[in-house]
């Protein structure tokens, strides 16, 4: 990649990464409902996920190349479809307070949430085939490139994690709204990853 484009994919990183998706959502309604520890857990979970699916990228990437871009849109569905489910859990969740039952969020449903997560599936593969192969089809800046990219993803989980932290006494008497809030924005997600752009 050339340097006089790396501001451009830094910036494409951080506009991927914030926005609100999956582990973002996932990582504030976990910090809202169960506290900064349950939500930490869940959080080391999301990063080996993302770290999974940048590596799984990086070698669909270097082996299939622009064949890929086909299959997208198949995930694309899958990843609606768990996004909707994702809506409907938290719409049903319970009102109480701080939650500390078996249902708190854990190591594998942040592995989970992150390997299911259509959103960190596009994105590696966009940043891979956009910022990288047009440059070169070499393994080792593709490589280096999938590595950059986990410190993108879950850093912005971690903001919206404390945010989620910070806002917990704030919402703890509006539970039922917030989780309306919540499983609207995840269904909001779900749409945009199906609907013609």
């Amino acid at each position: 990649m050339p340097l006089s484009i790396l501001p451009s994919f830094l910036i494409y990183c951080y506009i991927g990464a914030i926005t609100p998706g999956p582990a973002n959502l996932c990582s504030l309604s976990a910090a809202l409902r169960y506290g900064r520890g349950p939500a930490l857990r869940q959080w080391r979970g999301m990063v080996v996920g993302f770290t999974c699916i940048s590596l799984a990228s990086v070698a669909a990437t270097y082996l299939l190349g622009t064949l890929l871009n086909e299959y997208v849109g198949v995930l694309s569905w899958f990843g609606a479809a768990y996004l909707l489910w994702m809506a409907w859990h938290t719409l049903l969740s319970s009102e109480g307070g701080l939650q500390k039952d078996a249902s708190a969020p854990t190591f594998l449903t942040g592995l989970l949430v992150q390997l299911t997560n259509v959103k960190v599936m596009v994105f590696c593969l966009v940043a891979l085939s956009s910022f990288v192969l047009p440059y070169t089809s070499k393994l080792l800046p593709l490589l280096l490139t999938g590595l950059f990219l986990p410190f993108t993803g879950p850093a912005a989980n971690l903001v919206w994690l404390f945010a989620g932290a910070a806002m917990q006494k704030l919402f703890a008497n509006h539970r039922k709204a917030t989780n309306r809030v919540m499983a609207a924005a995840l269904a909001l997600c779900a749409a945009s990853l199906v609907w013609p752009h």
